[in-house]
């Protein structure tokens, strides 16, 4: 019996689904934060999310 050989993982689609999560995220902090205000917390999780999309655009060579 043969044991199968796991398959390759696909970097392109597994940084397509990481940006559209990190994107919405990035969306949902924006809309809340015109809601409420400016506020130090949201400021800085919205600067990490548009950091780590930079971060997904490089690696993906913009393909995101």
């Amino acid at each position: 019996m043969v044991m199968p050989t796991p398959s390759e993982p696909k970097p392109e689609q597994d940084s397509g689904q990481a940006a559209a999560h990190v994107a919405s995220a990035h969306q949902i902090l924006k809309s809340l934060q015109e809601k409420l205000g400016e506020h130090p917390e949201l400021g800085a999780a919205i600067t990490k999310l548009e950091m780590a999309l930079n971060d997904l655009a490089i690696q993906t060579g913009g393909m995101l």
